[in-house]
């Protein structure tokens, strides 16, 4: 499927489950709310905070894949509200990281 395609595939399933889409200003606080919930997992798993208890990291992968999911299912409902194809913005911003930062990062002795 294309970027294209799933944009689609999201439009079409707000017009037939969704009834209409939130406002503009409702979906930027569900994507708030979305990345917080990828945050929570990613600094248990990754960073040094532990989980509550010991079966809350059972399918972690699969949580902190399902979080990543619902970030792009807002991001796409907010470009389809406001008429952005994520797939000509993600080519031209590849294009300007490449101009950018082409020998940036082979330079960089750190990594």
């Amino acid at each position: 499927m294309t970027i294209s395609d799933y944009q689609k595939k999201v439009d079409d399933w707000i017009r037939e489950y969704g009834v209409r889409y939130f406002s503009e200003m409702t979906n930027m606080l569900i994507l708030t709310e979305e990345v917080g919930e990828l945050a929570r997992l990613m600094a248990r798993e990754y960073g040094e905070q532990s989980f509550k208890k010991p079966e809350d990291k059972l399918n972690v992968k699969t949580k902190i894949t399902d979080e990543l999911a619902d970030i792009l299912f807002v991001t796409t409902c907010l470009a389809n509200q406001m008429d952005i194809d994520i797939e000509n913005a993600l080519n031209k911003n590849l294009a300007k990281k490449t101009s950018r930062d082409k020998t940036r990062h082979l330079n960089n002795s750190k990594l």
